[in-house]
């Protein structure tokens, strides 16, 4: 089987030590990170984890449900990056005097639709957001003009690309399903 990427998007309860059980899974399966990302999400007290990686889609899938099953673990979905929307951010720290001494380095900041955050006589701060791809070819031609002194990029943040909403969903059939059982119990 081919290994492709995969973004997992998990809600979880906020709580302390919620991802090192979530991480855990994946060091228990052997399977390799590539992007984390954590944020709180659109429902007030759940906590949201975006996480990338490569791998076979019944490892997976394995995964997925496993994490699915923690007490504290509300939702968790794979998906394949053709069911999602996805950017990350990233930004570099170029040499001032370089970027100056080359109108090219300009040019392809422009090019790239990257923007200058900050300008000081030693260095440049450039950010840019989009695909990895992108990210990592805009940091190519900056180190093939040897002008790079720091590189960093974020993790995925990314939505699927369906209409409809996953958590949102999810809690609504959950707080039914307690409110069927309630009335029964009457």
């Amino acid at each position: 089987m081919d290994k492709k990427l995969y973004t997992i998007i998990i809600y979880t309860e906020n709580i302390a030590g919620m991802l090192n059980q979530v991480t855990a899974e994946f060091t228990r399966r052997m399977m390799n990170i590539d992007t984390i990302t954590a944020s709180s999400s659109s429902v007030e007290g759940v906590h949201r984890y975006t996480i990338s990686l490569w791998g076979e889609e019944d490892s997976v899938q394995k995964v997925t449900k496993r994490i699915e099953k923690k007490v504290d673990v509300l939702k968790a979905d794979y998906y394949t990056d053709n069911e999602i929307f996805f950017q990350e951010v990233a930004l570099y720290k170029l040499s001032t005097p370089v970027v100056l001494g080359n109108d090219e380095v300009s040019r392809i900041i422009r090019h790239n639709t990257a923007r200058v955050i900050e300008v000081n006589s030693t260095y440049t701060v450039v950010e840019m957001t989009g695909s990895t791809e992108d990210i990592l070819n805009l940091y190519d031609k900056f180190v093939s003009h040897n002008c790079m002194l720091q590189f960093v990029k974020s993790g995925r943040v990314a939505v699927p690309r369906s209409a409809q909403d996953v958590l949102g969903d999810y809690l609504f059939n959950e707080d039914y399903k307690r409110k069927s059982i309630k009335e029964k119990n009457k």
